[in-house]
């Protein structure tokens, strides 16, 4: 199998690939050590049957520039396919803020098309390529060169089996009439936002039990100095200080390097230098943060009236439905969508978009009275009352 490491040769391969219908990508990364992840390996495939129109990039060679791949990722005459995308594209977005379109995502084709809530691509390469798969490599270290036969072996196989189960989920999406489906959950996997973590709203994602304000100011300057310094230095956040060490300091407030060496969990590097400066700065402004700046907390959820019986009939609509169009049931409606129905709220995401087409009108008249659900064994029956008698 061939390895692409110049420009030039790279060119020359997505020229030829431009003129398909479709490319399969893939890559192989590091990320232990990192706050972004480290590009280790490209795999390239053209449609075929065998291993020759596959190829494998190396993006750590002096003589590459990925830039011929990006040409050929803003190319929208042709479909760019990947398996469970979301990490990929992180790369390419924070390497070169661009994203492969179209795109075509086969997990999440084949949630649609019915193979379950998260298959993954070992499961797709069985079932729709009836081939099997040696993952014995895949938690080599992809950044040591050179490559051995075996993980050369594994990552072409991440891109050849690829284009059977890319046009095997295409076809049933065709037949199916399906394929907006797919297209408005891939919304979100070509969205910026869902790459970007801006410092200041790095708190949202710090579990705490605690709800006061005064609390929350200092998580929120704590969560942001962190996140702030990963990014800088290029370290993974808890290398700065984990979650659990950052709740202690919420609680505990320090104001001297003192305090912080009588913190249990806080890592000894973190008790001097740049990371303990930063520490008591972000501790310190949000001790004197202002009412009106503190974070308020969501309890839109705790004012929810939910109906519990209209809630769990829901949840057998749901899979009722889900089964009854081979469809994942989570790209229907998540556990807040159906809480929220039946605390009568309308303007969810399960009663729009394509979700409507399957779910939608039976959830609102059950949630409104006008179903009723009746089951026998395994089976479910859902009828409108009026036709119940």
């Amino acid at each position: 199998m061939k390895t692409i490491t110049t420009t030039e040769d790279l060119a020359a391969y997505c020229q030829e690939a431009a003129t398909h219908d479709y490319v399969t990508v893939d890559t192989e990364f590091l990320r232990e050590r990192t706050y972004y992840s480290k590009l280790c390996l490209i795999q390239l495939a053209m449609p075929g049957t065998d291993d020759s129109n596959a190829v494998l990039v190396d993006p750590l060679s002096r003589d590459i520039s990925l830039e011929p791949l990006y040409e050929l990722f803003r190319d929208t005459s042709v479909v760019k396919v990947f398996h469970a995308a979301r990490q990929d594209l992180e790369i390419f977005f924070v390497d070169a803020q661009v994203f492969p379109e179209p795109l075509f995502d086969t997990q999440v084709a084949a949630m649609v098309c019915g193979f379950g809530e998260q298959a993954g691509y070992e499961t797709l390469v069985r079932k729709i390529a009836r081939q099997p798969l040696d993952k014995t490599s895949r938690f080599t270290d992809w950044s040591r060169r050179p490559l051995t036969e075996a993980q050369k072996t594994y990552a072409i196989a991440d891109v050849t089996h690829l284009r059977q189960i890319y046009e095997f989920l295409k076809a049933k999406l065709d037949e199916s009439k399906r394929a907006h489906w797919v297209a408005e959950e891939l919304k979100i996997l070509l969205s910026p936002e869902t790459y970007i973590i801006a410092p200041e709203n790095a708190w949202k994602r710090v579990k705490t039990r605690t709800t006061s304000s005064k609390f929350l100011a200092v998580v929120k300057e704590l969560a942001a100095f962190r996140e702030a310094h990963a990014q800088n230095r290029n370290i993974p956040r808890n290398r700065v200080f984990k979650d659990d060490a950052l709740v202690e300091l919420a609680s505990n407030k320090p104001k001297t390097t003192e305090d912080l060496g009588r913190s249990r969990l806080l890592l000894r590097e973190a008790r001097k230098g740049d990371i303990a400066d930063g520490i008591l700065a972000a501790v310190a402004r949000g001790v004197a943060m202002k009412p009106d700046d503190m974070p308020k907390p969501d309890r839109s959820r705790e004012k929810l009236q939910v109906n519990p019986a209209v809630a769990d009939l829901l949840r057998v609509l749901l899979k009722a439905k889900s089964e009854s169009a081979g469809v994942a049931a989570k790209l229907l409606a998540s556990a807040a969508d159906l809480d929220a129905m039946a605390a009568g709220m309308r303007d969810v995401p399960a009663l729009s978009g394509w979700r409507s087409e399957v779910f939608g009108d039976d959830a609102i008249r059950l949630c409104e009275g006008r179903v009723a659900l009746t089951t026998k064994g395994s089976d479910v029956a859902i009828i409108p009352l009026d036709a119940a008698d």
